[in-house]
């Protein structure tokens, strides 16, 4: 059964990947990268957009495993296809302090967690690969 919140039916802005409830500014959340990953999990079972943050942080943190995802410039992109979400759904934090996503250039202070639904189409790929620096 479908959670009524994450119910694309039911869920007035699930056309819209990002919503003002998805978004903390200069917040701390995590002395790590995992710690991060749950808070963003988190931050996205606040908004309405997963009924399993538990999983959601979970599947995040197996891809993260394959290769990190820290960018050049202070920007993490943590990503996955999962089930625990039923529509493409990203959070954000701007972290303060930064934290390390495996840069080669140093810490992360900003965060986008991209969580997909599992049998879903491309749109989060689309947001992957477009620059960064045009957000």
């Amino acid at each position: 059964m479908t959670d009524p919140a994450t119910d694309p039916a039911t869920d007035p802005a699930a056309d819209q990947m990002i919503i003002p409830a998805l978004v903390r500014l200069d917040v701390s959340l995590g002395s790590d990268k995992a710690e991060v990953i749950r808070s963003l999990a988190a931050q996205v079972a606040e908004a309405g957009r997963t009924s399993d943050p538990d999983q959601l942080a979970e599947d995040a943190l197996a891809r993260e495993a394959t290769s990190p995802t820290g960018l050049p410039g202070g920007i993490a992109i943590p990503h996955c296809r999962t089930e625990a979400v039923v529509v493409p759904t990203l959070a954000f934090a701007r972290l303060e302090p930064a934290t390390d996503f495996g840069a080669k250039d140093g810490p992360a202070d900003l965060a986008f967690l991209i969580a997909a639904p599992a049998g879903g189409d491309a749109t989060h790929l689309k947001v992957l690969t477009s620059s960064p620096a045009r957000w």
